[in-house]
Formats: C-alpha cells, structure tokens, sequence
C-alpha cells in the first residue's frame, strides 16, 4: 500500500487531502479483512490514502506513542533547529522497532510527495495539516479547544519531520522504495505514462511488508491479523511482478 502511494502520491494533486468514496473505502476494507486478493492499481489512489490513514488511527497508542505523548507535543517549543531534531531523534528511540520502521516508510512517502508540491500542491504544511490527527492523538478525551490545539501542534511537528526527515531518519529514506515506475506526467486521477521500472523494489518492500505484519500480530491493529497479511501480499505481489 505504501508503495503503491509512493508510487502515485506524488503526481496526484490532493493526495491525502481529497475526499475518497466512502463506499469504496468501505468495501476496499471488507476486502482486505477477508484476505481478498486486492489489485490496487484498479483502485482510486484516494481511496487508498483514505484506507491507509484509517489504519494509522486504528494503531492502539497512534504510531508516536500516546505514552510520549506530552514529550511530543512540546518538543516544537524548545530549543533551536539543531536541538528539535536530536530531541525528535530521542523520542523515536523510544518508540516499538516496528513503530519506527513504519515511520521511516511512511516519511519516505510524504517526502516524496512534498518534493513534487509545486505540481501536486501537497506541501510539507498541507501533507501535515491532513494526516497529523491519523499519528497522534491524547491519551484521554478532552474539549473541543484543547483537542484542535494538540491538532495544531501535532501539524507544526509533523511539518518539521517532514521538512526534516533525511537528517532525522537518514539519508537513505529517499531510497527506501528504490526506484518505482516513474509518471512522466500529473493527474489529478494519478494516472500517467510510465518511463521506466528498477527492480531494486523487490526487497525493500518485503521488509517493509515483514515489518508491518509484526506491528499488526502485536498491537492487534482493526480487523486483526487479516488486512495487514492482505496488504502484505498485495505489496509482495506488485514488487514481484516488477521484476520480472
């Protein structure tokens, strides 16, 4: 699913921030929990945007740790740049090993998302704004003020991992999917013409896949172990026949 995302979202105008059908995001989801074989190619990217920040929001704690949840939050609000990235860098130590390999993919995505803002008008601060309140949320209910104040501070943070990600995560986040098939054109509906395949895809996305099962057997994620085995094979699938 990642890949596929990586693949499109960035010749797609308002990935992550357009509406997608609820009907099809509700039968791409009884797909996938039934074990389905999915071809997500034959699916709106929108929809798959949407399917993928349900599953962040279904993640118990979020992806960053409601336990870290305070420490996140104020991490925007001290220090200097060089101070916020060692400070970030910290608090992902302490996240669950698949949590960060997660993380890592998912920012790899969104960076090259935002490389291509001037076409697919998704910069670092419209990618944040859409998919903060899917990664991090309170450990407890609270008011409506205070909840769109944590929001805010949760968009300002993921912006600057954004913006920010090579030197948090490391260089190689850029490469991470190796190179997909590249559009030679922008959509709206992310379609294009294909230029050009590297089969360097292969193995990265069966890390990718090994890890995201691992993050779901452990924290029983929705609709338990069936639609992130699904997604595996769905990834595993596309990758292999890439190379071929």
């Amino acid at each position: 699913m990642l890949s596929f995302l990586y693949k499109e979202g960035p010749f797609t105008r308002g990935i992550f921030r357009r509406s997608a059908n609820a009907k099809s995001c509700r039968e791409l989801k009884e797909k996938l929990n039934l074990g389905a074989e999915v071809h997500l190619a034959c699916e709106s990217i929108f929809v798959t945007a949407s399917v993928f920040k349900d599953f962040l929001r279904n993640i118990p704690g979020s992806i960053f740790s409601s336990q870290l949840c305070d420490k996140w939050v104020s991490v925007m609000d001290q220090g200097n740049h060089e101070e916020k990235i060692k400070d970030i860098q910290r608090l992902i130590e302490q996240l669950p090993r698949a949590n960060v390999v997660l993380l890592r993919y998912l920012f790899g995505v969104l960076h090259s998302i935002e490389k291509q803002s001037e076409d697919n008008q998704m910069t670092a601060f419209n990618l944040a704004v859409c998919i903060a309140p899917s990664m991090l949320w309170p450990p407890a209910p609270s008011s409506p003020e205070t909840e769109s104040k944590f929001t805010k501070k949760v968009s300002i943070l993921v912006q600057f991992l954004i913006e920010n990600c090579c030197r948090i995560f490391g260089e190689e986040i850029s490469t991470l999917f190796g190179d997909i098939l590249i559009r030679c054109d922008n959509r709206e509906d992310g379609s294009g013409n294909i230029c050009f395949i590297n089969t360097s895809l292969t193995q990265p996305v069966r890390r990718l896949s090994t890890f995201l099962g691992r993050l779901l057997f452990s924290t029983h994620i929705i609709c338990p172990s069936k639609i992130l085995l699904s997604v595996h094979k769905c990834i595993h699938k596309r990758a292999l026949s890439l190379s071929q």
